[in-house]
């Protein structure tokens, strides 16, 4: 499963990537394996969403959360 196909308010646990050039941006912006992941929000048109990382709101485009594997 990946942080795009979250439901709002589940919390999941990040446990790798699949594409390798954007995971070091995500990993970056806090997105790092074992770390727990809250999705808050689908944007109106349905891209960007929003996800709580580490204590803050970051917002992703759907296909940069679709690389986010969780579980």
């Amino acid at each position: 499963m990946s942080i795009a196909e979250m439901k709002n308010g589940e919390v999941k646990t990040i446990t790798g990537f699949t594409d390798d050039e954007l995971s070091l941006k995500l990993m970056e912006m806090g997105c790092l394996p074992g770390t727990s992941v809250k999705f808050n929000y689908v944007a109106p048109f349905g891209d960007p969403v929003c996800i709580q990382v580490e204590g803050y709101d970051l917002s992703l485009r759907v296909i940069e959360a679709a690389s986010v594997t969780v579980e």
